[in-house]
């Protein structure tokens, strides 16, 4: 583990949208959201970042039964208590709550990717990570990629950081090519002398549209690796499992789908160990990247088109 990581404050940053096929990323926000003691330290404006014929707003019911409008926007998540007595909280509770040396110190931030104005918006949660004192950032997230569902999910870390990557024996990555507001946060914090690494899970691209709490699980037990933390899986391990026998399921109906997963199977286990190798699974996220989330390079949408049946 980093010592970057494993002290000091770290916040963990995940984006809807682009960064986060099957919702894998900020599924693991979400889960780290209920279980750490936080609440809002920060907001943005949601009319200076987005468009909302592009994210639009949504109605629902409050728990009152009033409809109200939920607005797309980013919110900045931090301990609500001082850091002595948060501790104590959590090894008081750590089967319900995330424990560890480093539990009390961890920040959050969830939220839509914005459409525009990106300089200004870094530089908005810049100054909000000055103010709390963050040291490290954990960029969070998921990419569809040609992986077979019934393997384990492949995690690709990377960083900037040359100490960081010496101290994980990780890689940098080397693409070139459209990107996200995670790669631009990243390189706004670097410049600020705050330490950065990204962690992305693949997410089988057959499957898009649903939510993939195996891909989440991938990225908790990666996180959990590089973070002094202790993260229970609570009902995620389940999920999983049901995830991946309706997948199952499905395939076991459609002939052509069974033999495109056999295929990709096949090609997931020439790789010698359990999980792909990390050169592998770069050369996937760079390809992912270049086709800018779904074959056409930087256009800024997510996902490649959901498994269909060959026509008769």
């Amino acid at each position: 583990m980093a010592d970057q990581f494993a002290s000091g404050r770290l916040l963990v940053v995940a984006f809807e949208g682009w960064n986060d096929a099957g919702e894998a990323a900020s599924g693991a926000v979400r889960t780290l959201k209920d279980l750490l003691d936080l609440y809002p330290i920060a907001e943005v404006d949601p009319e200076d970042y987005f468009d909302y014929q592009f994210n639009r707003p949504s109605v629902a019911a409050d728990e009152n039964g009033d409809r109200q409008i939920i607005w797309p926007g980013v919110t900045i998540y931090g301990p609500a208590r001082p850091n002595a007595a948060a501790a104590t909280g959590l090894a008081d509770d750590a089967e319900l709550r995330v424990s560890g040396d480093n539990g009390s110190n961890i920040y959050l931030l969830l939220g839509t990717e914005p459409s525009r104005g990106w300089k200004t918006f870094t530089r908005e949660i810049l100054d909000v990570l000055e103010v709390n004192e963050i040291t490290s950032i954990v960029f969070l997230g998921a990419m569809l990629a040609d992986v077979p569902h019934s393997r384990p999910i492949s995690v690709f870390t990377s960083s900037e950081n040359a100490d960081v990557r010496a101290q994980l024996g990780i890689e940098r990555s080397g693409y070139e090519g459209p990107v996200g507001i995670l790669s631009v946060l990243g390189d706004v914090a670097e410049k600020a002398g705050i330490t950065t690494m990204s962690i992305w899970a693949s997410v089988p691209h057959y499957v898009h549209n649903a939510p993939s709490p195996k891909a989440t699980l991938a990225i908790l037990d990666k996180l959990e690796e590089i973070v002094d933390v202790v993260i229970p899986r609570g009902d995620l391990v389940t999920e999983a499992q049901a995830w991946e026998s309706g997948i199952d399921a499905l395939a076991g109906d459609d002939d052509d789908m069974a033999s495109y997963i056999e295929q990709l199977e096949q090609a997931r286990d020439t790789v010698d160990s359990p999980e792909a190798s990390g050169e592998a699974i770069a050369q996937e996220f760079e390809r992912y990247l270049r086709r800018g989330g779904d074959g056409k390079p930087g256009d800024g949408t997510a996902g490649d088109e959901p498994w269909r049946p060959k026509p008769e």
